[in-house]
């Protein structure tokens, strides 16, 4: 396995652990936002502030946000026009902050926040026009476990977490809604386009930048889309 994306998750959970100067609030997007300890910071990575920019929010529709960390994105699609958003995250404390920034940015009429591992506390019938996911694409090595709540923003062991994302998440959708995933070039994108395939989906890059971070590590951010694979199957070859 190619470790340079776990090289680069683990450096910047480094980061998040030893910086005890972090605000308690920080700037993005022109508006301010709460942060507390133990949630991802959207001030580290631009993937934030991409994703939040480039993404298609259905006007007067619904949105799912897996994840939602400080809940930067949920706020914007509910400023956005959606009528109604769901946030999401597995962090206690991430679905704490989301809240805050939720009442902060005055759209609790129209977002609601749940703690969940990705779709399990959603009802069966719940159903979304987008349905988006900035993914935890470092992939550790084998042996690996998450040890804490900030571990899953950045890690996901034998891309366990993306399978289920991709299998679970056509249940939720409407019936022209559209799945979309937050990835990267350090990603595991063979392993992502495996995953992908098998469940008869095809990957479409919608929108990408490439960053420079630093003078050793230059990182292209992707907005990805998983739709229906309409291509052709082939048969099983004719015989001799």
């Amino acid at each position: 396995m190619d470790d340079t994306g776990y090289q680069r998750g683990d450096a910047l959970l480094r980061r998040h652990q030893e910086d005890g100067a972090r605000p308690a609030e920080f700037s993005l997007l022109g508006r301010e936002w709460d942060l507390l300890e133990g949630v991802f910071s959207p001030t580290y990575t631009p993937v934030t502030e991409l994703f939040s920019t480039w993404l298609p929010y259905p006007e007067g529709g619904s949105f799912l946000e897996m994840g939602s960390g400080a809940g930067v994105t949920a706020v914007v699609a509910a400023q956005s026009g959606c009528a109604a958003v769901t946030a999401v995250d597995i962090s206690a404390a991430a679905v704490d902050n989301t809240r805050r920034n939720v009442e902060r940015h005055g759209v609790g009429d129209r977002v609601r926040v749940l703690h969940s591992d990705l779709f399990s506390a959603l009802d069966p019938a719940d159903r979304f026009d987008l349905v988006f996911w900035n993914s935890n694409f470092a992939e550790p090595p084998a042996d690996f476990v998450n040890e804490t709540d900030l571990h899953h923003a950045f890690f996901d062991p034998s891309y366990d977490a993306h399978r289920r994302y991709v299998d679970e998440a056509r249940g939720h959708l409407t019936a022209d809604g559209r799945l979309m995933l937050g990835f990267s070039s350090i990603g595991n994108t063979a392993k992502l386009a495996a995953i992908t395939e098998r469940a008869g989906l095809e990957t479409v890059t919608v929108r990408s930048q490439t960053r420079r971070l630093d003078e050793h590590t230059e990182i292209e951010f992707q907005l990805l889309e998983l739709r229906q694979d309409l291509r052709p199957q082939r048969g099983p070859a004719a015989g001799g």
